[in-house]
């Protein structure tokens, strides 16, 4: 079961300048636009939309690569507001990336690769970098260990080079570790063994997790919580087995009908999906942002009117004013029809 609170995130904004004329302003890209969440000690939770949707720069916020424009990050129930502040907070977090071969230096070998971030916090005894470098090396199953620390990235298969990514995310003792598409690169076999690994981890060290994805057919079996993001937004959130289950909102509805399906009877059937494409962030829409490719939507109210997130069931948040039946039973009596 998850511990205490440890991350707390509220009105969270993270924009990118775009390119300046002269004087001229152009504009922001607004990648992340009012995000709230929390996350519990020993907890993983999944955050999940199309491409472009925000999900990697709300990591890279997470992880203190950027500074947001505005919001709150709390952890351990401090907020997070000096340089100080942050530089300590990162020293807590683990980052697994996308990319292992790209994310690894080629002219470090995996003991120096592993023995960096130790050196970079302060660990100078050589003995005891080694016994943790042989430490996480055994924690992410590249064993013996004694066989791959003078290996260079190349002399390792892909597989090997995102568990020596893991390695190095957790060698430093971190209680947050942030995976964006950790596994996106790797064979569907290997993808199995790499979320397996993590998962592992995550219990015997009640680590954290905020695993970035738009595969929702890999959250069911290494999440908690799903986060479901549109356009820098956050549309819908709830445990995986009920969002799965019984998804409320109707961007989260279209992302689960778009998922393979492994039957070959329905191999030919065509389920239907949102037109259009998602929202330039630089210039939104007003209202709720999917209402554009929303069957749904509420002509005068979703057009308008930015959506709350309403508490449909136990954890479970949707921001769509389907779920507001005040609103709902006005615009049917404006449209001339029966609110039932």
């Amino acid at each position: 079961m998850p511990g205490d609170l440890l991350l707390r995130v509220r009105g969270l904004a993270t924009w990118y300048e775009l390119r300046r004329w002269g004087l001229f302003h152009q504009g922001w890209v607004r990648a992340v636009d009012g995000v709230s969440f929390h996350l519990y000690q020993g907890e993983a939770v999944a955050v999940v939309g199309e491409s472009g949707c925000g999900k990697s720069t709300l990591a890279r916020t997470l992880l203190g690569l950027v500074r947001p424009v505005r919001g709150e990050v709390w952890f351990e129930g401090r907020l997070l507001q000096t340089t100080e502040d942050w530089r300590a907070y990162r020293r807590r977090v683990g980052y697994v990336q996308q990319d292992p071969y790209g994310a690894l230096p080629p002219f470090m070998t995996v003991r120096r690769i592993l023995e960096e971030p130790l050196v970079v916090n302060g660990v100078r005894s050589a003995s005891e970098r080694r016994a943790r470098v042989v430490e996480a090396l055994e924690a992410v199953q590249l064993v013996p260990p004694q066989e791959f620390l003078l290996r260079f990235p190349h002399m390792l298969s892909g597989g090997q080079q995102q568990r020596l990514v893991v390695a190095r995310a957790v060698i430093l003792g971190p209680r947050l570790l942030v995976a964006d598409e950790p596994v996106s690169m790797l064979d569907a076999s290997v993808r199995a063994e790499v979320l397996q690994l993590l998962r592992a981890l995550q219990r015997q060290r009640a680590l954290s997790v905020v695993y970035i994805t738009h595969d929702l057919s890999t959250v069911r079996h290494f999440c908690d919580r799903v986060l479901v993001m549109y356009a820098g937004k956050l549309v819908e959130q709830a445990p995986v087995g009920e969002l799965l289950r019984d998804p409320k909102h109707p961007y989260t509805q279209a992302l689960l009908a778009a998922i393979p399906d492994p039957d070959p009877e329905n191999a030919t059937r065509l389920r239907p999906v949102p037109p259009g494409e998602p929202p330039s962030l630089v210039r939104p829409p007003a209202g709720c942002r999917f209402h554009p490719r929303c069957p749904a939507a509420i002509p005068g109210v979703c057009d308008r009117k930015e959506p709350l997130d309403f508490e449909v069931g136990p954890r479970h948040l949707s921001a769509c004013w389907l779920h507001e039946g005040a609103v709902v039973a006005e615009a049917a009596s404006v449209a001339g029809a029966d609110p039932s």
